[in-house]
């Protein structure tokens, strides 16, 4: 008998060695949706404003996300020759009516300098789509140049590259008088790239077309 002894134990070591090796699916799993939590996404997007009567300029924007945390850098935004820097915090929830933004708080600088603090807000049902940016900017210098900034587009993708939609802009950027803007909007996407044109005010004495172009990372 005790010659199967020791391939008995053997072969039960071997077994149970065997198995404490093989790799747990569902504990890979946790490790890549870990993973993926903790690793950084980013975008660049740069927008260029060409206006009928008004000065052309270009609007270029850099995010950088990972799990909550939410940075951004501005520059003519809330005025021409002024940056923004953004500190926000990411939340999401919902899948049939999918919700995702972030609060933020904003340090303005250059010709108009400030505080603002602000949101980013998407609305996601099947194929439509609803997302506003604003800020309330409060002017370090007067009272009057305290202003709600908002930039509002609802959108329909009938197809995975392609989308249109209507877009509404209330903005300061131009001097003391605010305008709103608002007019259609059609956008292309692949891959990692997405360009949307925006027509504002069409038809109007300041009609503005709006080209941007956004790089994800």
């Amino acid at each position: 008998m005790n010659r199967w002894l020791v391939p008995c134990a053997g072969a039960c070591f071997f077994v149970t060695a065997t198995a404490s090796a093989q790799p747990n699916p569902n504990e890979d799993s946790t490790v890549a949706e870990e993973a993926a939590d903790r690793a950084w996404t980013s975008s660049v997007s740069i927008s260029t404003y060409l206006a009928q009567h008004s000065r052309d300029f270009v609007n270029p924007v850099i995010s950088a996300d990972r799990d909550w945390l939410h940075l951004e850098a501005r520059y003519n935004y809330e005025a021409i020759k002024t940056g923004s820097l953004w500190l926000g915090y990411n939340f999401d929830f919902g899948e049939k009516l999918a919700v995702a933004g972030a609060p933020m708080l904003g340090f303005v600088f250059g010709d108009s300098t400030g505080l603002a603090p602000g949101y980013s807000l998407s609305l996601t049902f099947e194929k439509i789509e609803l997302f506003t940016q604003g800020e309330y900017f409060v002017d370090a210098g007067t009272r009057e140049g305290n202003f709600f900034y908002s930039w509002t587009e609802l959108s329909f993708a009938p197809l995975d590259w392609l989308r249109a939609g209507l877009v509404l802009d209330r903005t300061k950027l131009f001097g003391s008088d605010f305008d709103i803007r608002r007019g259609p909007l059609i956008g292309f996407s692949h891959d990692n790239l997405d360009f949307t044109t925006y027509w504002l005010n069409p038809g109007g004495s300041d009609a503005t077309f709006v080209f941007a172009l956004t790089v994800n990372f």
